[in-house]
């Protein structure tokens, strides 16, 4: 897996801290992991790893998830990408 930076968001008190776009985030209000997909009026929009519809969160409360909690997620992305092959 290669490993990239993203582009931290906007408007963030610590940008090198927090995920950027296309990257695997948390939002703490409500727990969920998902991919952080862009900014927009304030707020971070987030879509579910396995698709979905996307949500709104608080850029102060979308964080880096732990290493487990990305784990977590990550096989499900692996095989998305493996049923497009």
């Amino acid at each position: 897996m290669t490993t990239r930076k993203a582009a931290p968001l906007s408007g963030v008190e610590h940008p090198e801290s927090r995920p950027g776009i296309g990257d695997v985030a948390e939002d703490a209000d409500t727990g969920r992991v998902g991919l952080v997909m862009g900014q927009l009026g304030g707020r971070v929009q987030m879509r579910p790893i396995h698709g979905g519809v996307e949500w709104d969160a608080m850029p102060e409360k979308v964080t880096t998830p732990t290493a487990r909690e990305e784990l977590s997620v990550l096989p499900a992305v692996n095989s998305n990408s493996r049923a497009r092959l």
